[in-house]
């Protein structure tokens, strides 16, 4: 705990818990971020599922995803595809 009292931002992502479901809630298509320069779902991920490799290549992991759907939102490619984990799966605040 910081000495404020108040947890940080990562004190409270340990409290989550996630249930990983065997297929991806989140596809990427990684051709249309090949188009993409400023890849802005780099930084928009609270996350920091989506990086980006030394060759200038996109990469994502789904399996820690919040849920927020920011990605799909700024993706000016609209190469994001989102929707939600079935019921019982994804991530579960305050439960970890």
């Amino acid at each position: 705990m910081s000495s404020s009292g108040k947890l940080s931002v990562e004190e409270r992502l340990a409290l989550d818990k996630f249930e990983i479901y065997s297929k991806p809630h989140i596809i990427v298509d990684k051709d249309k971020c090949l188009k993409c320069p400023e890849k802005p779902c780099v930084k928009a991920c609270p996350a920091g599922l989506y990086t980006v490799d030394e060759e200038g290549r996109l990469q994502f992991n789904y399996e820690g995803c919040l849920e927020c759907g920011a990605c799909r939102l700024i993706c000016p490619y609209n190469a994001v595809k989102w929707s939600y984990p079935p019921g019982g799966f994804g991530v579960h605040y305050q439960f970890g």
